[in-house]
């Protein structure tokens, strides 16, 4: 079976057993490392994997042969994507924003549509101006004054001060204060034709098997973590793998709903029915 998933630790440490061979009755997995833009534009074209980590954001253009499965993806609180400048931020002067060049790592990501959706509401006069680069090129960019700012998300939560950058808003705080419901981020999603109760049980046993031996991803994970430190790896871990990870729940797909559904009345996104996609 194909399966597709982001070298972040977060990701390696959620698979690790799958893809191992530590689950019973699981099948032998063939594994692609890719970043999420580029699972993003696997499964709207129509040539993605088995199964994929995925944007929640990217779901409106997921073709109809894949159902989001309940498990293995990442939602959270305290998580969410920062806008960085160089200056030193004043939070109350958003209207130095209007009409700025944004670099923003893609256009199908959670992190855009939270920013999208933050602006309208919050950044008065001029739409700011998307510019899409290259994560890793972002928080350089910002320094170097080649960009007005940059939206960043992952590890660049505990690296950006390295780059003497300045945080303007943690968008995932004005997304939790504003509805009250955690950050929706990646998504797995499945082909139809699977089983796809087995294999939800497979990817929430993995997720277990992390937890109750962390120890024994750690060489894995540290192999992919992309010249992380131990500790911000760590730190990425305990950031993006939670409770949500073993299952979304109803608070989880009201997350989803919530962010997809106002996205779409800002004419971001297409509507979608989440109810029909969701595996079971």
């Amino acid at each position: 079976m194909q399966i597709a998933f982001s070298p972040c630790p977060n990701d390696t440490f959620v698979f690790h057993a799958l893809v191992h061979g530590r689950i019973a009755d699981a099948p032998q997995f063939d594994v692609t490392y890719a970043d999420i833009d580029v699972t993003n534009e696997l499964a709207a074209s129509g040539r993605g994997l088995d199964v994929m980590k995925i944007s929640y954001a990217a779901l409106p253009w997921v073709p109809e042969d894949y159902a989001l499965l309940p498990c293995g993806g990442a939602l959270g609180r305290g998580c969410g994507p920062l806008v960085l400048t160089a200056e030193a931020a004043d939070g109350a002067d958003l209207a130095r924003l209007a009409g700025r060049r944004v670099a923003v790592p893609s256009e199908r990501s959670t992190a855009y549509l939270l920013f999208r959706l933050w602006a309208a509401q919050q950044v008065p006069g001029e739409r700011p101006e998307i510019v899409v680069m290259p994560f890793h090129e972002i928080m350089p960019a910002v320094r170097d004054g080649l960009i007005d700012a940059g939206l960043v998300i992952h590890e660049a939560r505990f690296t950006y001060g390295q780059y003497g950058l300045h945080q303007v808003v943690d968008l995932g705080s004005w997304w939790e204060r504003d509805t009250g419901l955690p950050i929706p981020l990646g998504a797995i999603i499945a082909r139809r034709g699977l089983d796809l109760p087995a294999l939800a049980g497979w990817i929430r046993a993995s997720v277990e098997a992390a937890w109750a031996d962390p120890a024994a991803s750690r060489d894995y994970v540290m192999r992919h973590a992309q010249e992380l430190s131990a500790e911000v790896a760590q730190s990425h871990i305990d950031l993006y793998v939670n409770s949500y990870t073993a299952e979304l729940g109803e608070s989880g797909c009201g997350a989803i709903e919530a962010l997809l559904g106002r996205a779409a009345a800002e004419g971001l996104v297409p509507r979608i029915d989440l109810a029909a996609m969701r595996a079971f």
